[in-house]
């Protein structure tokens, strides 16, 4: 029953990006593609999700053109190949709400610990993406395997999610110190 039920869920999703997906569509190492965000090559992200950054695949391919940062078509289309029912969304369409662990544990009332355990365990809905080592899921799967396995959802949260109230973004890279004050 809980399988059929995850199969009608949402099966078009938009072509997502981390770090680990920019730079093996740009055939570089992934300390470029944190290189190129660092310095603003890469635009900001599109979306944070669980405080780790995403990008549309829009956004990622307006990086190519100076010759260093080429997709080709084979890596292209085996990305693309690698999320099946996805699409290329542009940044000002509105998106389907994706959530990580961060944000199904509010969803759901739980800490995130009990979710990577129930998802280890296979005691939640497979993930619709995994991007660059992190489970992400469409919201509607979530919520339609909560009511298939007789979950609570915190309403709150469905609703500050599908009003644009995502997260914060890790921090990343080396902390600038705090100026030191002189003695006096």
């Amino acid at each position: 029953m809980i399988e059929k039920v995850l199969c009608m869920v949402a099966v078009r999703k938009p072509y997502l990006l981390g770090h680990a997906e920019i730079a093996s569509l740009h055939g570089v190492e992934r300390q470029t593609s944190q290189k190129w965000k660092t310095d603003g090559t890469l635009a900001e992200p599109d979306l944070v999700i669980s405080g780790n950054p995403y990008w549309l695949l829009t956004t990622v391919l307006q990086l190519s053109g100076d010759g260093s940062r080429e997709v080709t078509a084979q890596r292209l289309a085996e990305y693309e190949a690698s999320i099946p029912g996805g699409y290329r969304a542009h940044p000002e369409e509105q998106l389907p709400v994706i959530v990580g662990i961060m944000e199904e544990a509010k969803i759901l009332g739980q800490d995130k610990q009990a979710i990577s355990r129930w998802r280890h365990r296979k005691q939640i809905a497979a993930s619709d993406y995994e991007l660059s080592g992190s489970p992400l899921w469409l919201m509607e799967t979530v919520l339609a395997d909560a009511t298939a396995r007789g979950r609570a959802v915190v309403q709150v949260e469905v609703e500050r999610l599908r009003e644009g109230g995502g997260g914060f973004q890790k921090p990343r890279g080396r902390r600038v110190p705090a100026p030191r004050s002189s003695p006096v």
